[in-house]
């Protein structure tokens, strides 16, 4: 049994300063870096120039989410071993898009969004249902990680949620308003050595602190199901975080905006090698919500378990390491998403709507205006969002599961096939959607995606065959000259 709330393990003047100190260094490196983002294309792909040791960095960064380092200990807490392998599969979904991102490159040279690619291959009927998905998606992620970092700080430092959360998305937003997808990279370079050598001391640490032996021992007296290999829930959820994962990069332009700024042929091997670094940070990190019920350490809110078993296990040392692991792994994502969804909004939003208004395609300097006005609007919503802490993590972010999953087999299937139209694509992307939500309601957060990447599947297929068209992929080389 769990027990109470545990003590915040730092002092909150020692909170306030760690947090000034990574502020003041994130703002400054993004000014640094962002002094090359001269025109809108260096602002919004980095100028289509980033090699193979900035890609994969950029690449671990940003998968290395805050829903990560807290939410694989909160799935391993509540579904036992299957829920840390579960997370792990994540990784499959970097796997899968290193041939894609190269498709992307060679489909769309000069391309900067994933809607764009909709917009192209299926017309109006995939591009509204996509854009709203894209957008329901990138705010949820936001708000999620805004949420894990107020939580962080109140949990190892005694900070009010508030603060936290308000200081880390303020620092977030500056440093992407003044420099752009240069400072994104340029910071996510920094951040994923960070990430991973402070997640490695902290398993070493907490390794050479607990055995193995003694918390499998404390599992199988106390809560067994944790370890069963038949947990029904822990088994769907492995599926479901798998589809999720798919669907979450297959869609998001965040990925598909680093695709764009990769140099032509380094994608594949960036993402692939990102792939390899990520996989098994979240088994490592998984260990951590497997070791607290053997314990006793208090957990009041399951997504903040493993900053507060490492915390509690390693004193003073272990608080710090957590704060600087999550600390960056919040911004290397926060960052990341700002800056695409800007691109995103800014490319298929506000363009179309001026060109439609005046007639004529925004400028250079205009892109610019409207991007910084979007980043601003964006990290509004979030603040408003996240300041209400409602639900954990998981349920928060799996919300949005079956939407982005029911997205998967639409993209694939536009980027490699010529016979699948707009209608099949709508409806997939539609369906998957109602149906995911509905189980996601009435059966739970851990079948959503599963349920909305099945339905879309069928769906997909069956009204393909029934309505094949034939696009010519020639057309699309030139989709973001004039964007």
């Amino acid at each position: 049994m769990l027990l109470a709330d545990a003590e915040p393990i730092l002092n909150p003047r020692d909170g306030y300063i760690l947090l000034t100190i990574f502020g003041v260094l994130w703002i400054a490196l993004g000014l640094w870096w962002g002094r090359r983002a001269k025109t809108y294309e260096g602002f919004a792909v980095a100028g289509r120039n980033v090699g193979l040791a900035l890609g994969t960095a950029t690449a671990v960064a940003t998968w290395i989410t805050s829903n990560t380092t807290m939410l694989a200990p909160q799935f391993a807490l509540q579904l036992g071993v299957w829920g840390a392998l579960g997370y792990a599969t994540a990784s499959f979904g970097l796997f899968a898009f290193a041939p894609v991102s190269g498709r992307i490159r060679t489909l769309m040279p000069h391309g900067f969004t994933a809607v764009e690619f909709i917009r192209c291959r299926y017309g109006i009927w995939g591009y509204v249902p996509f854009l709203l998905i894209s957008l329901f998606y990138a705010l949820t992620w936001l708000i999620s990680m805004s949420m894990a970092g107020g939580k962080l700080l109140e949990v190892l430092s005694g900070i009010p949620y508030p603060v936290g959360m308000s200081v880390v998305l303020a620092v977030c937003v500056l440093y992407t308003l003044f420099g752009g997808m240069y400072a994104v990279i340029g910071t996510d370079f920094i951040q994923s050595l960070v990430i991973i050598v402070g997640l490695i001391v902290v398993a070493l640490a907490i390794l050479s602190t607990v055995e193995i032996s003694d918390v499998h021992t404390e599992l199988q007296q106390r809560r067994p199901m944790l370890l069963s290999v038949f947990f029904p829930a822990a088994l769907m959820s492995l599926f479901n975080n798998m589809l999720f994962g798919f669907g979450e990069i297959f869609h998001s332009n965040v990925w598909w905006s680093r695709a764009f700024a990769m140099r032509e042929g380094v994608g594949p091997k960036a993402y692939l090698l990102a792939g390899f670094l990520w996989l098994p940070i979240p088994i490592v990190a998984g260990f951590l919500g497997l070791a607290a019920p053997a314990l006793d350490i208090g957990i009041s809110q399951p997504d903040t378990v493993g900053p507060l078993v490492a915390a509690t296990l390693l004193g003073n040392l272990g608080a710090l390491l957590v704060f600087v692991v999550v600390f960056c792994s919040l911004a290397s994502s926060i960052d990341s998403l700002l800056a695409a969804t800007a691109d995103l909004i800014v490319g298929d939003v506000w363009s179309p709507a001026f060109r439609a208004v005046r007639g004529t395609a925004l400028d250079d300097a205009g892109k610019r205006r409207w991007s910084t006005f979007t980043i601003l609007l964006l990290g509004a919503i979030a603040w408003i969002a996240a300041f209400q802490n409602l639900g954990t993590l998981a349920t928060v972010l799996f919300f949005a599961g079956p939407m982005v999953a029911s997205c998967i087999w639409p993209i694939l299937g536009g980027l490699y096939f010529r016979q699948p139209g707009p209608i099949a694509a709508a409806s997939a992307m539609v369906s998957g959607t109602l149906v995911g939500l509905v189980a996601y309601f009435q059966i739970g957060w851990f079948v959503g995606s599963l349920v909305g990447a099945t339905v879309s599947g069928i769906v997909f297929l069956a009204v393909t065959a029934m309505m094949p068209t034939t696009f010519h992929f020639s057309t699309m080389s030139y989709e973001g000259d004039s964007a």
